[in-house]
């Protein structure tokens, strides 16, 4: 459709709005589908002592001009814009893939890897939950209200090629974390793992909001990020 030919062409484009906060080794949060940089990381603040965290606002959230979500130009613009000297990167539902793929396209800018809860339902496809998984979450982005929804509008997440490869031969060590409430999300992460022989954690308490536990999410992500560097 010529708007999303229009959109395809101006995110690369575009700038990020990046919320900065802390002081130290520098991490990387790409957001999922609802909320901003700013709000969607508000339980990570006390990480601030130790680290500067960068919270970007992905298209169409936030502050960064609006787009239509689509992870493949999003990659391009994390890359270019947060991977420039190695970072810590982690990424939450959507924003994920976005992480995912961008750590896949500028290897070089990444220290450490963590995903978590990604919807990248195309590496756990014949898993009848996973497939099932997939068939509703296309409804709401082959809806054109957009605005009406986290994925009303986007480009479905099961379309996302994740060369898992890749990530595996990549220098960078990689975490995969779920909340333990949907088998959907437990199949994809443990595909991933298994893929990439990322470590795997489950943190429950918080259903997909899984960086929202706050402490737990927190202790589990600076032990496995300091873990790795000398």
């Amino acid at each position: 459709a010529p708007f999303a030919a229009a959109i395809a062409l101006t995110v690369p484009r575009m700038r990020l709005h990046v919320h900065r906060w802390g002081s130290g080794p520098t991490v990387a949060l790409i957001h999922g589908g609802v909320l901003g940089g700013r709000e969607a990381w508000r339980a990570q603040r006390p990480l601030t002592e130790r680290w500067t965290l960068l919270a970007p606002d992905r298209p169409g959230r936030g502050m960064s001009p609006d787009a239509r979500q689509d992870f493949e130009p999003e990659a391009t613009l994390v890359a270019d814009q947060l991977l420039g000297a190695p970072v810590h990167v982690v990424g939450y539902s959507y924003g994920a893939i976005v992480a995912m793929l961008a750590a896949a396209q500028r290897p070089q800018g990444v220290r450490t890897l963590t995903v978590v809860e990604p919807p990248a339902t195309s590496v756990a496809r014949g898993v009848a939950a996973v497939d099932e998984w997939d068939a509703e979450l296309r409804k709401p982005c082959a809806s054109s209200e957009r605005g009406a929804g986290a994925l009303v509008g986007a480009r479905p997440p099961g379309d996302a090629d994740i060369r898992l490869g890749a990530l595996a031969a990549a220098p960078f060590p990689m975490l995969v974390v779920s909340g333990g409430h949907m088998e959907g999300y437990e199949a994809v992460c443990d595909a991933i793992a298994a893929g990439t022989g990322a470590d795997r954690a489950v943190i429950r308490g918080g259903a997909h909001l899984v960086p929202d536990t706050g402490r737990p999410f927190n202790e589990r992500l600076e032990s496995f990020m300091t873990g790795v560097v000398p």
